[in-house]
């Protein structure tokens, strides 16, 4: 899977990824982790919608709930796709500082 399939849904789904390798979340925990990381809001049919694509492309696992919480993880495969996009993003990122100081 190439990180331009997720399209306009791709924000979010990095986004959830990056809250996981922090370790596992339930819903509720990934919204605050993102808001106070990134700064972003995810309302829960954003969360919920991205978390179902997730799961489905393999790259997120569901855990037995915990009470009313169903947590989430990262998988082998996410984990791997989430080191691939963010080594693309830090490739971008330092050629537009390094155009930037020319």
């Amino acid at each position: 899977m190439e990180p331009s399939e997720f399209g306009r849904f791709s924000d979010p789904a990095v986004l959830i990824l990056a809250s996981l390798a922090g370790g596992e979340k339930h819903g509720y925990a990934m919204m605050e982790d993102i808001q106070a990381t990134a700064g972003v809001h995810l309302g829960p049919g954003t969360l919920y919608g991205a978390l179902a694509r997730l799961e489905a492309y393999g790259l997120i696992a569901s855990l037995p709930t915990d009470e009313r919480r169903r947590p989430y993880r990262l998988t082998a495969q996410g984990t791997a796709f989430l080191r691939q996009y963010l080594d693309s993003l830090e490739k971008l990122v330092s050629l537009g500082l390094q155009r930037l100081q020319a």
